[in-house]
């Protein structure tokens, strides 16, 4: 056991200090970083830049009411000159001039683009409030008259779920869970397999095999392996707990926290779930695969070619799940459900969008973890035979001798 901690404990090292580790960790709390900057940028620059629009009005209650935004909207330019000139300028992206003529008030745009949907409805909705204003005061109507015209119909809503829908929450979940696992797979399938295909055949395994068993330096790669996943895995998940405590205390996210609340909270639940252990033991067994194929190469760059029967494997289960979707009951999705390898993206599928027994979960969780024992017991009786092979005999013979199969 102290023997397989030491390689376990030189492979994680080795691995966790490497510069691509770092950067393949940071990367997306990088790129989550940059995209709130420009977004705080955004809004907070957004009061000095051209998006904003004059409002040219002598009427300042009216001028006020139009001002729906302050970020957007500016009352600066008094005349209409003075905003033809910042215009002309850039410094606004347009002016709205307001005048009353005899009881009835005209608006007029001048920009260098259309109004906005948003923009247009506002105007429209104070412009039409104010003109009924003076409509009123025009006609000199009494207050039964005035009480008569304000009765308006209703529109009563009853509707069985609030917010997002299940469906949505569910796909959301479903589609992390895959993209998820499908990324570390393609990634650490090709490191693990380069990194024992650099090892073979060098004095130094000699030396390794000599003071110890090849199937105990073996499981400690693994080991070791799984160790660096876990650790990737744990940052993310550390990291993704302080940003859903920060973000909703922030201005530029507090909205969208607020609206989304209980849907982040589902898909959060669905992610920290069994789901999570489907994808440690889909990446276990995937990387043991990767090492035995790894292993069947002689020279280091003949390991991309070695690795292809483990993508092919790794793409059929994430495209098969991408295809089939929330067809979830679907006969060929249920038996997927219990085939090792493919199993860790067909069963959290299940458990996504249907209804799975326990006894359905057990067995298929049992075959996956016998799978992955017997894959590395067989993968570490073969290692010694097949890391200490130099002979160029093409990777069906190497697989045949190291298995003694002649």
């Amino acid at each position: 056991m102290r023997q397989i901690l030491l390689v376990l404990m030189e492979t994680y090292r080795r691995q966790v200090k490497n510069w691509s580790f770092i950067l393949l960790v940071i990367s997306p709390f990088i790129f989550i970083f940059i995209s709130f900057g420009f977004g705080y940028l955004s809004s907070t620059l957004g009061a000095d830049s051209s998006d904003q629009i004059a409002i040219v009005s002598t009427n300042k209650g009216l001028a006020k009411q139009l001002r729906y935004d302050k970020d957007e909207m500016t009352l600066k330019y008094h005349s209409q000159k003075s905003a033809q000139q910042a215009l002309k300028k850039e410094k606004i992206e347009g002016y709205l001039v307001v005048e009353q003529k005899n009881s009835q008030l005209t608006a007029k745009y001048v920009g260098k683009e259309r109004l906005s949907t948003t923009q247009k409805t506002h105007f429209q909705q104070v412009l039409q409030a104010n003109q009924q204003s003076l409509n009123v005061q025009k006609a000199q109507m009494t207050q039964a008259q005035l009480k008569a015209l304000a009765t308006q119909s209703i529109l009563e809503q009853q509707v069985s779920k609030k917010g997002v829908s299940d469906e949505t929450i569910k796909t959301i979940s479903f589609t992390i869970t895959i993209f998820l696992m499908y990324f570390i797979l393609i990634i650490y399938t090709t490191t693990v397999a380069q990194d024992i295909a650099s090892e073979k055949g060098t004095k130094i395994m000699e030396m390794v095999f000599s003071s110890m068993p090849a199937k105990k330096y073996f499981y400690g790669k693994i080991l070791g392996t799984f160790a660096v996943i876990a650790t990737h895995l744990l940052i993310y998940l550390v990291g993704g707990s302080a940003l859903y405590l920060i973000l909703p205390k922030l201005e530029i996210s507090k909205k969208m926290f607020v609206e989304y609340n209980t849907m982040i909270g589902k898909v959060v639940s669905n992610l920290l779930s069994i789901n999570l252990l489907y994808v440690l033991l889909g990446v276990i067994i995937f990387t043991i695969l990767a090492a035995l194929c790894g292993a069947l190469v002689v020279r280091p760059e003949d390991t991309s070619k070695a690795v292809q029967p483990v993508i092919y494997v790794v793409l059929v289960g994430f495209i098969g799940s991408l295809v089939f979707g929330e067809n979830a009951n679907n006969i060929i999705v249920k038996v997927a459900s219990f085939i090792p390898f493919i199993s860790s993206f067909f069963m959290p599928m299940r458990l996504i969008y249907s209804s799975v027994s326990p006894v359905q979960v057990g067995l298929s969780l049992l075959i996956l973890l016998a799978a992955t024992f017997g894959l590395a017991m067989y993968v570490g009786r073969l290692y010694s035979g097949l890391i200490l092979q130099t002979d160029d005999v093409g990777i069906i013979n190497s697989f045949k001798r190291a298995s003694k199969i002649k």
